[in-house]
């Protein structure tokens, strides 16, 4: 709820942060200040918060003011006795629902990036395994820097959630941007961000990935240049999102996501039989993965030696896996496309769309060197089966599949509560 000025009114309560565990961050910032309020806040909401200072921050803000805010003892040091004899980061990791770096110098961005832990927090952030978001702050010519914004990148790529900073006059006296965040919205990304975890509770989720193998012989195969990036994304975000995930990938450089089932197929066909297998269960489909459309119509049981002749081989359909779904899948379940295309993006969509049946689909131009195959970002335009499309602007995957399962969210929910009416 926001007041008439504007600002979120903290007198209401946000039940998503009752006894939430937040970790908060806090590096050698003047915005320090505005770190107490946000500390103060979520407290108000009913969030247990525990505090972790850098070195330069404790000269700004004595560790026992934020004690007196948080109630717990503040973390300083990699080598303080004050706390008993457990490893405080780890101990911490284990504790935290989630981390929160504000205000985020470039400093200890620049640690984040390199994976340094020479300090509490940087040690904390390689050891928390949970959802972390960093709200920068400093100079707008350091915060504009190559090498900053670089680090932002490598960050965001990995799947580190940014707040950004604001336009405004800072410690300088000059105007630019890299003023932090005001404490109130602050609050209002992060309990957004907690409710957005129960948006998909109860549904079962069917996601495919990475791309398929179809051998000539066996060392040589057709296929693609997918990383099964877009995908993972996908269900690692629907699994924070409370659903459950059966991931089914291609072969991928990429290791099994914590938490979600992962069934590893090679060719298109045994990822046709792994789908339909598991369709039934699933409340949504979405299928991320690039299957090749075709696959040797023979494979030679020895690797075929090179020769000066010319080879030529024949090339057969593989399983139309989406088609297949399509046509099989209930009323009430929701399929959600994607489309790799290298021109006339929308309308090859939409063509798409229709032919195979998608309550939504994903699409995007491939062949370009900032986004798309192998890059942890991804420009796409939404389309649904109502035809309304919705272009996103680049942004790295795990931010497009969060868009994606926003919308899914939307689709999903009155289905299911028709399904449940139905069985009542």
């Amino acid at each position: 709820m926001k007041s008439r000025h504007g600002k979120q009114n903290t007198k209401a309560t946000l039940p998503m942060l009752k006894e939430k565990h937040i970790i908060l961050g806090v590096s050698g910032s003047i915005a320090i200040y505005k770190a107490l309020d946000l500390c103060s806040l979520f407290r108000k909401q009913g969030a247990d918060v525990k505090v972790v200072m850098t070195h330069a921050a404790t000269k700004l803000v004595a560790p026992i003011t934020f004690e007196a805010m948080s109630r717990h003892p503040v973390y300083t040091g990699l080598f303080s006795r004050e706390h008993g004899w457990e490893m405080e980061h780890i101990a911490l990791s284990e504790w935290g629902d989630l981390l929160l770096v504000a205000p985020a110098t470039a400093n200890i961005i620049g640690k984040f990036a390199q994976g340094i832990a020479d300090d509490s927090l940087s040690t904390l952030f390689l050891s928390f395994q949970g959802p972390t978001f960093i709200a920068p702050a400093m100079n707008s010519t350091m915060y504009t820097h190559p090498i900053v914004q670089e680090n932002l990148r490598q960050l965001a790529g990995r799947g580190i959630r940014q707040i950004p900073p604001q336009t405004g006059f800072l410690a300088s006296g000059e105007k630019g941007i890299g003023r932090l965040e005001e404490p109130e919205r602050i609050l209002e990304v992060i309990s957004s961000y907690f409710s957005h975890c129960t948006a998909l509770a109860g549904h079962r989720i069917l996601v495919t990935a990475g791309p398929t193998h179809e051998y000539f012989d066996p060392v040589r195969y057709l296929s693609n240049p997918s990383s099964g990036k877009m995908g993972y994304a996908l269900a690692e975000e629907a699994t924070r999102r409370g659903a459950q995930v059966t991931l089914i990938s291609g072969p991928t450089s990429l290791p099994d996501p914590p938490g979600i089932m992962v069934r590893r197929v090679i060719t298109a066909r045994e990822m046709h039989q792994a789908v339909m297998k598991r369709l039934k269960t699933a409340d949504a489909i979405i299928l991320a993965a690039a299957v090749s459309d075709y696959r040797p119509a023979s494979q030679e049981p020895q690797k075929r030696k090179k020769s000066s002749a010319s080879l030529h081989t024949v090339l057969v359909p593989n399983p139309d896996i989406a088609a297949a779904v399509c046509k099989k899948k209930s009323p009430h379940q929701i399929v959600v496309g994607f489309a790799a295309e290298t021109r006339d993006l929308v309308r090859q969509a939409k063509q798409k769309l229709a032919a195979k049946g998608f309550d939504m689909i994903v699409a995007n131009i491939v062949g370009q060197s900032d986004s798309g195959f192998q890059s942890d970002f991804n420009k796409v335009t939404l389309i649904y089966k109502q035809g309304t499309t919705q272009s996103l602007p680049r942004m790295t995957k795990i931010e497009v599949a969060a868009h994606v399962m926003d919308k899914l969210a939307l689709l999903i929910k009155p289905v299911a509560k028709k399904k449940q009416k139905r069985k009542s």
